[in-house]
């Protein structure tokens, strides 16, 4: 008796199989509009193009492309999943099928269209497209042109769509084999379970991972994969830059000065600096330590607890005897991704996290990518997961020559390999400065490089061996506090020995600031409170706290100025070397508000008009000055061309001197 053969499409599990098949044709779309986008723009990518390039700009195309296909094909994947066996159907899976076909077919001409428009922008459309041609009449002409010019992507999409709906694949399974209410109910369970199971690894796809560190995936990630620029679009594709920026025009310009020139006059981050002295190339650190408010530090807080505060932090205090300071110093956003290019590239967070907008794709640069070009060693240093926080594509992206993160820390047998691992973020602070500060030391001088630690961070642990060293108190972020302080005290011991140490700069900041237990820093600006500490072992930077403001984005001039660098550069802060230190500010932006703090006042501005002032000696906020300091005016003026100057920029992609 002859055996009938089982079809794998005519069992219950024939949508989920079908919807698998039908997902990598989906994919294979998406390869092949890669291809053909770097067909018809080869020229713009040849330069230096190997094999082994071309697969790693593919390679990372996959988690971009893995995105888009599960956000346009969301409706469809549910579609199939639903669990209900009467939907199982000829008529219901040919609704399906075209919806499918249709949404894929929309995806793939998208693609193909932007491989025409590329040589215009050099950078995959988004949605700031609609805003840009918004007042355009001839588009219909421009568009029926290039169609007739690129006739042969018009027969190439007719192909793709007709082999999509010829390869589709549909279930064969019919409502009508389920005979009996169990049946009924245990298919309608099959695929609810099915549907709950692929759902996390739909929102993973989305966000480009589901680790711990990870953030949604945004069109800046792609500079991970990229060595230049414009490789970026290689690795992008179209509806994930359509998607992911929709929402994100986040920038507009305003009118607050009618000409460039009377604009410039009050305020231009273009810094044309006249050093003192001639360029010394001496090294620059900057550590960029998770979460380490100023708060927490009890030299920077003499006056705070009628002057009994002692702080969390010897070691930082030890060294601020030894640095120069500020009297007022604040971060320019609160989140790790606001901290970086406010620190190394002095442009602060409006409106939106920067690396999260489309202008992120703009052409900028940063402290590594200016020294870089003056022979300068670059490298960037994170104890997390290569990748995580999206902060090797941004080192790539501003010019950092080599990034480290805990892979390199685990491939290093000096060091505890994973043995040192957190289980949550990345490697602990005190094994991986140490690991940063042997490096430095193989490096040739003269070297730039900047550190991002992690321990400081929720879930607020530290190694088991210190837990009775640095016992529960106070809040839970301080006995993290305390071990990060003696992690860094660790570090400068260490790097004092090395013969590199006299001849660098130091720089140590917060990349944003974190739980509080004093109400002078749960306020409005009292919570972007963050250090700003130079320290110079030569001794050419004078130690001491100075009665001015300091801010993230000054970090970047005022490095620069004590090396004597003289070349153009842009910068939303001042050099605190130079500035008189009253004519020192800080801005930043709080859910809608502008912050401006000059001439001992905070400003807050809400984009039309000053919704209060308050004294800085003010510390709680409770006294709202406006319309009673004479200063606001010139506040007002001042802020106002901060704001045109960034979205100007921003929108024009004009970061560069």
């Amino acid at each position: 008796m002859k055996k009938n053969k089982i079809n794998i499409l005519d069992t219950p599990f024939a949508p989920f199989i079908a919807l698998i098949i039908n997902l990598f044709i989906a994919f294979a779309l998406y390869i092949i509009a890669r291809i053909e986008f770097l067909l018809e723009n080869y020229s713009y990518f040849s330069t230096d193009m190997s094999i082994g390039h071309l697969l790693k700009l593919f390679g990372g195309g996959y988690m971009f492309d893995r995105s888009a296909i599960v956000y346009t094909n969301s409706l469809y994947i549910v579609m199939m999943l639903f669990p209900l066996w009467l939907k199982e159907t000829p008529a219901y899976h040919k609704i399906c099928k075209w919806v499918f076909v249709v949404v894929n077919s929309i995806t793939l001409v998208i693609n193909l269209c932007d491989s025409v428009y590329f040589p215009y922008t050099l950078r995959r459309t988004t949605t700031s497209v609609f805003s840009e041609f918004k007042n355009e009449n001839n588009l219909a002409d421009v568009f029926w042109g290039e169609l007739i010019v690129h006739w042969y992507l018009v027969l190439l999409a007719a192909i793709l769509i007709f082999l999509m709906w010829k390869l589709y694949v549909t279930p064969k399974v019919r409502s009508s084999l389920f005979h009996t209410a169990k049946q009924r109910i245990l298919y309608s369970v099959l695929l609810f379970v099915l549907l709950a199971a692929i759902t996390p690894l739909g929102v993973g796809a989305c966000r480009g991972g589901l680790g711990t560190g990870i953030r949604p995936i945004t069109i800046s990630n792609a500079n991970q994969y990229a060595d230049r620029p414009t490789e970026c679009a290689l690795v992008l594709n179209t509806p994930f830059a359509l998607i992911r920026t929709i929402g994100k025009d986040v920038f507009t310009v305003p009118d607050y000065y009618k000409s460039e020139k009377e604009l410039s006059s009050v305020f231009t981050p273009i810094h044309h600096p006249k050093p003192t002295h001639a360029f010394k190339k001496k090294n620059v650190v900057v550590l960029i330590v998770e979460s380490f408010g100023r708060e927490y530090i009890g030299a920077l807080n003499k006056e705070l607890e009628g002057g009994k505060y002692k702080g969390y932090t010897p070691n930082v205090d030890k060294l601020i005897s030894q640095s120069a300071t500020y009297k007022y110093s604040y971060c320019n956003g609160r989140k790790s991704i606001d901290g970086m290019p406010s620190v190394l590239c002095g442009i602060p967070m409006f409106v939106e996290p920067f690396v999260l907008t489309p202008q992120s794709m703009n052409t900028y640069t940063s402290m590594a990518g200016i020294l870089a070009k003056e022979g300068y060693h670059t490298a960037f240093f994170h104890g997390a997961n290569r990748g995580s926080m999206g902060f090797l594509a941004f080192a790539n992206k501003t010019g950092f020559q080599q990034y480290y993160g805990r892979q390199d820390y685990d491939a290093d047998p000096r060091f505890g390999g994973d043995d040192d691992f957190d289980g949550h973020w990345g490697i602990w602070d005190e094994p991986f400065l140490q690991y940063y500060c042997t490096k430095m030391s193989e490096m040739k001088q003269p070297f730039m490089t900047a550190v991002f630690t992690v321990t400081s961070h929720t879930p607020y642990i530290i190694p088991d061996k210190y837990k009775d060293v640095f016992p529960e108190e106070g809040i839970i972020m301080h006995k993290c506090i305390r071990y990060t302080d003696m992690a860094i005290g660790k570090f400068f011991e260490k790097a004092a020995l090395q013969p590199w140490f006299k001849n660098t700069i130091f720089v140590l900041t917060s990349d944003h600031t974190n739980l509080s237990d004093h109400a002078q820093y749960q306020t409005d600006i009292g919570g972007f409170c963050s250090p700003i500490v130079i320290f110079d072992p030569s001794g050419e930077v004078k130690a001491g706290m100075r009665n001015g403001i300091a801010q993230q984005i000054d970090i970047l001039p005022t490095v620069l100025s004590i090396l004597g660098y003289g070349k153009p550069f842009l910068s939303f802060g001042c050099d605190l070397m130079t500035t008189p230190m009253e004519e020192t500010y800080a801005v930043n932006y709080l859910n809608g508000i502008y912050q401006y703090v000059k001439y001992g006042y905070v400003l807050q501005f809400d984009g039309k008009k000053t919704k209060a002032v308050y004294s800085l000696k003010d510390l709680l906020m409770k006294h709202d000055l406006k319309g009673k300091v004479k200063e606001q005016a010139q506040m007002e003026k001042e802020v106002k061309a901060i704001i045109q100057q960034y979205m100007y920029r921003m929108v024009n992609d004009k970061l560069m001197p």
